[in-house]
């Protein structure tokens, strides 16, 4: 099976619950960043240019966990900045697991070996490590040198300990997609769990040429599409056919809702319009339907996973074909 039964069970019983309930907008990741530092300047990162100015600021692990309470997703993703610089971080692991919910951590690495002699493996805690090509590639996106050799050995550690394992590559315009399924393959060999990709978003802070439009994502997932059915992906087959466009899909904006130390993220983990105090006053006061292609131009090119993997949840209880490739998908 792809995902661990738990994860399984746990999101379709909340998925359920709620189509039961008649709840149109529900969350199904929270994405926490309880620090924006980080501990590089990657090319592509547009939340330590966002962020520039309150970069110092932390969120308590009280209010890490207030926002974990208040929010229902079953799923809470750290992210950052580098979590592993946040000083709470295993605290606010065993909080969440303690909970019974499902842990992705998101990391670039670089701490990652030493961050493993303070945590055991769990059932329901995944580690993410960021890789966007081989050495040379990684190494200049990430404007470190070294950073590719750092994250393999601490993802070979991480298995070797007991650790389930993804990665999560970004699609630039000039990445070189053979490049990519060499190393989707190294990371097989190292027994890595999945592989997450999804194209990068154009942040307005970030000023360079690295990001796709639309067509051209259309273009690069085509092959994308094709790798799939060679590797194990986290990506969901709905989406990556969006991505090749093959499938319409429309943006969920508060499927994956953002908490910082600045407060509640609105629209979404990619646009900032403002910060609410709480989960209930970001859902309720976020004009939702202001956001989306042909809505708002700062959507027309994002194909990003964050806003359209949501909506495949909702998407595939309409037809038996798209059950059934998930159910398949799933199974292998």
């Amino acid at each position: 099976m792809r995902f661990p039964l738990r994860l399984n069970y746990d999101l379709t019983k909340y998925i359920v619950s709620n189509k039961l309930n008649k709840v149109e907008k529900y969350p199904l990741v929270l994405m926490l960043e309880p620090t924006h530092l980080c501990n590089l300047a990657c090319s592509g990162c547009g939340r330590i240019r966002e962020y520039a100015d309150t970069i110092q600021e932390m969120m308590s692990l009280e209010d890490c966990l207030k926002s974990v309470d208040e929010c229902p997703a079953p799923v809470v993703t750290i992210t950052g900045g580098e979590p592993f610089l946040y000083p709470h971080i295993f605290d606010l692991i065993r909080g969440i697991l303690d909970r019974g919910k499902h842990i992705y951590l998101c990391t670039n690495g670089i701490l990652l070996e030493k961050a493993l002699e303070h945590m055991k493996p769990h059932p329901n805690f995944t580690l993410n490590v960021h890789m966007d090509g081989l050495e040379e590639t990684h190494d200049r996106i990430l404007e470190r040198k070294g950073a590719f050799k750092i994250g393999m050995e601490a993802i070979k550690k991480a298995k070797q300990a007991g650790f389930r394992v993804c990665t999560n590559t970004t699609i630039f315009n000039e990445t070189d997609l053979v490049e990519i399924e060499m190393l989707f393959t190294h990371l097989e060999e190292l027994g890595v769990d999945g592989l997450l990709v999804a194209p990068g978003f154009g942040y307005e802070a970030v000023g360079e040429k690295l990001f796709l439009e639309r067509r051209d994502i259309e273009r690069k997932f085509a092959d994308v599409y094709e790798m799939s059915k060679k590797h194990r992906f986290f990506s969901t087959p709905m989406y990556l056919r969006f991505l090749k466009g093959e499938k319409k899909l429309e943006c969920t904006p508060w499927g994956n809702p953002t908490r910082n130390p600045r407060g509640w993220k609105a629209p979404c983990y990619l646009i900032t319009d403002d910060h609410y105090s709480s989960f209930k006053e970001m859902m309720e006061k976020t004009d939702w339907d202001k956001y989306g292609v042909g809505k708002d131009p700062r959507c027309a090119q994002c194909m990003m996973h964050c806003g359209f993997e949501p909506t495949v949840v909702g998407e595939i209880g309409k037809s038996f074909k798209d059950i059934w490739e998930m159910f398949i998908w799933n199974l292998t």
